[in-house]
């Protein structure tokens, strides 16, 4: 069980052991400590957290992955995006499961999981199902990441060795299509729909 928030994880873990059927062999507050757990305790199911110090649930669960493939992953986070969804599941995990969940369906999925099943969580997999494909060209798409870690026209120009009048040419296309207020909106939008992530924000 790896969770950064004592009482949440303390709960989780005492809840679990109370099933009769799973016992929780370890866990640990650092997603930078879980490949080690893991190593000395040999889980059938890691039960990672995405937002963790050290190194965060998915890196955790790919490096897990790599280094033991018979040991079973289930996110368990409290935000519901369908990109995160997608990179955890990239990442090699097989469920994905939303933290207000009941402890009921925690333990069944930790169970069906252990069995070889996949278990994601209804709503994000419905959102996931009906997410639209992308109206934006590649270099639109690039257009817009890079708009969404600050850079200015001239910057954006220089990096894709365009003129500046073409990349005003594109975000002027770009905020048609994704029918935002400005450039700033075009990037929330596309980024909630899961057309593009952004690395980081200025």
């Amino acid at each position: 069980m790896a969770e950064d928030h004592g009482i949440v994880r303390g709960a989780l873990v005492a809840l679990l052991n109370l099933t009769g059927d799973i016992e929780v062999v370890a866990e640990t507050g650092s997603g930078a400590e879980v490949v080690d757990q893991a190593l000395a305790t040999a889980p059938d199911v890691a039960v990672i957290d995405i937002e963790m110090p050290g190194m965060d649930g998915i890196e955790a669960t790919r490096r897990l992955r790599e280094i033991m493939p018979a040991c079973h992953v289930l996110i368990l986070t409290a935000l519901a995006h369908t990109r995160l969804l997608k990179r955890a599941m990239d990442a090699g995990a097989e469920g994905f499961l939303l933290k207000d969940s009941p402890t009921e369906r925690l333990a069944e999925s930790i169970r069906r999981i252990a069995q070889g099943e996949r278990v994601i969580d209804a709503s994000l997999a419905l959102a996931a199902m009906n997410r639209t494909a992308t109206p934006l060209t590649e270099r639109e798409s690039a257009v817009l990441r890079l708009i969404g870690t600050g850079a200015s026209t001239g910057e954006i120009a220089a990096a894709l060795h365009l003129s500046a009048a073409t990349v005003r040419n594109y975000i002027s296309s770009v905020i048609t299509k994704t029918g935002a207020r400005n450039r700033t909106d075009a990037v929330r939008i596309a980024v909630e729909a899961g057309w593009i992530e952004v690395a980081r924000t200025r």
